[in-house]
């Protein structure tokens, strides 16, 4: 490995570092809490040397993120990918909604907490981009065979992200103690999940 490899290694590797403290103390501390220097001081280093990297906390949270967004799309590719488009977009809104309730700390990174302001927008949409493109090639599938009642991409898209997210949300702010039991509660979500999608087939 030559010196300019090398370097560029450990530029990775410094960086990798520092994104792992980061999302640790996110989770843990909460982001309003943490702050460059509680980052750098966790790994001894310099807050300076953080902002070689980094050019401010959004900027931080932000690849925080894409972290996370990667974890949740291995989850879908892992565990919703059955050939029949149908039953693969049962999987994919049971998929998403356990993610969220076995990782609460970190759906609350991803989509509760204000997104990254100082970060170009542009850059938003690339982050958890490629989750909701596998929800869009299913319901494209799923629309192309005539299985649906929804004939418009975008609207079924939002429609079955805003259910599966409405459903972890009210659980993640204790907004469900009134019709569940907590043990019971990843139970209900599933199946309320699953009788949302199966309204939309023909």
């Amino acid at each position: 490995m030559g010196i300019s490899e090398r370097k560029k290694r450990e530029k990775i590797d410094k960086k990798e570092l520092i994104r792992s403290a980061a999302m640790k103390m996110f989770l843990e501390d909460g982001y309003a809490k943490t702050s460059i220097r509680n980052i750098a001081d966790a790994i001894e280093y310099s807050p300076g040397t953080i902002y070689l990297y980094y050019k401010d906390k959004d900027e931080l949270l932000y690849e925080v993120q894409r972290d996370a967004y990667l974890k949740m799309l291995e989850d879908f590719k892992t565990k919703a990918k059955h050939k029949d488009p149908v039953k693969r977009l049962l999987q994919i809104g049971k998929t998403y909604v356990t993610f969220g309730l076995k990782n609460p700390e970190l759906y609350d990174l991803m989509f509760i907490i204000r997104a990254p302001m100082n970060v170009d927008e542009n850059l938003h949409k690339d982050n958890g981009g490629e989750c909701f493109e596998y929800l869009l090639d299913c319901l494209e599938s799923c629309i192309d065979k005539d299985l649906l009642k929804v004939t418009d991409l975008q609207q079924a898209a939002l429609q079955c992200w805003a259910m599966a997210h409405g459903l972890v949300s009210l659980h993640l702010r204790c907004r469900l103690k009134m019709i569940a039991e907590e043990k019971e509660i990843p139970k209900v979500l599933a199946a309320a999940m699953e009788g949302y999608i199966k309204q939309l087939i023909k």
